[in-house]
């Protein structure tokens, strides 16, 4: 067996040890956001010729990809600081390529269940957007990248509480300023400028192309796509740092 696949497999058994309280846990943010956001606003507040809710379904879509697939950090973490598992993996054959794939694979994992509750979600709330390849490819990306960076922050940091930090200055930001609970257009030129350096803006605004029937740009892929390759590539400094 490839030593990535046994990394992942390994994730996936920890994950199918405690899958009922991962589903529970994933569907409690997206569900409060559909009451709240969706209920409260739904029916006064439309965008452009669409109504809030097939708005939001989307940007949780995007957001969910974000937050879940950078959920594995803590789950290195807590092996890495408590049960002494990345002591295992370095006295083991497994290169920094295969510990970085497996771990991102995880992540991306949970991202893909995480969606799926928010799609099922959003079908029990009346909203049925459009689900093409092009949204699974921006979800993909999106939920790679942000794999990534977190197997890389999960290196990085000296203690669990450093992480949680992190996650403070980094994921929660994104979230609510990544165009998932509102348009960035009535926003200023300004502001507009810099939430686009956000990763989360470009896959919230391809898997909402997407979701509309509409074209999706290009350039959001590209720019997910070279978000994968800087922060894979981090990840793999971040293992070789951690085993010197």
């Amino acid at each position: 067996m490839p030593a990535f696949l046994a990394i992942y497999l390994r994730e996936i058994l920890l994950l199918k040890h405690r899958l009922k309280r991962q589903l529970l846990s994933m569907s409690v943010s997206p569900l409060l956001y559909l009451v709240t956001f969706g209920y409260a606003l739904g029916g006064s507040v439309r965008v452009g010729e669409r109504g809030y809710l097939e708005f939001l379904i989307p940007g949780l879509i995007a957001m969910s990809s974000m937050t879940q697939s950078f959920a594995i950090a803590g789950e290195i973490n807590t092996a890495r600081f408590y049960y002494h598992v990345f002591e295992e993996f370095q006295a083991a054959p497994v290169g920094r390529l295969s510990f970085v794939l497996g771990e991102t694979l995880a992540g991306l994992s949970r991202a893909f269940m995480a969606m799926a509750v928010v799609a099922i979600l959003g079908f029990l709330f009346g909203v049925r957007p459009h689900y093409g390849p092009c949204l699974v490819l921006a979800a993909f990306l999106n939920a790679f990248a942000f794999a990534a960076l977190a197997v890389a922050m999960a290196l990085l940091v000296r203690t669990h509480a450093d992480h949680l930090i992190l996650s403070n200055f980094i994921i929660t930001p994104m979230a609510f300023l990544g165009g998932t609970f509102f348009p960035m257009d009535a926003l200023p030129g300004w502001a507009q400028g810099v939430l686009k350096l956000l990763p989360l803006t470009h896959a919230s605004r391809a898997i909402r192309a997407d979701a509309f029937g509409e074209p999706a740009a290009l350039l959001p892929f590209l720019i997910l796509a070279g978000c994968c390759l800087v922060f894979f590539t981090l990840a793999l400094w971040a293992v070789s740092r951690a085993r010197d």
